[in-house]
């Protein structure tokens, strides 16, 4: 490969297919908490549109999107059902400090989420794998 092509935006696998697409979902993604993650599904959306005609490291970036999104998603879940059901066990005293930490947990979530996408789109915009 020449060095031609590389400041043509290829990679060493060839031609980056959807990296706008990838740029655009780890934005909304960022944005998310901002915009009480209304955004974050239309990032997953991007997603899933362009994971079939992405590829390279456009591609790679693109399957991390929708794997961080289902992870936190799942983690977010247990968090609220934890807070839920120690929400309920306050009312006799012993939920308290167990809402509290699966209060911790879903804002740590967030932030992790966060943080992920920010270094996602720094790499991306590096043409660095994810």
């Amino acid at each position: 490969m020449s060095d031609r092509d590389l400041h043509r935006g290829q990679t060493v696998a060839g031609p980056s297919q959807g990296k706008v697409a990838a740029l655009a979902a780890w934005v909304l993604f960022i944005l998310s908490i901002p915009s009480a993650n209304v955004l974050v599904l239309v990032g997953l959306v991007v997603s899933y549109v362009a994971r079939g005609s992405s590829s390279g490291v456009a591609r790679q970036h693109i399957e991390a999107q929708i794997r961080l999104f289902w992870s936190v998603f799942w983690w977010t879940i247990v968090a609220w059902i934890g807070m839920a059901i120690s929400g309920l066990a306050s009312l006799i005293l012993i939920g308290i400090p167990f809402f509290f930490l699966f209060l911790l947990m879903w804002f740590l979530l967030s932030v992790w989420f966060t943080v992920k996408s920010v270094l996602g789109l720094l790499a991306l915009l590096a043409a660095r794998p994810i």
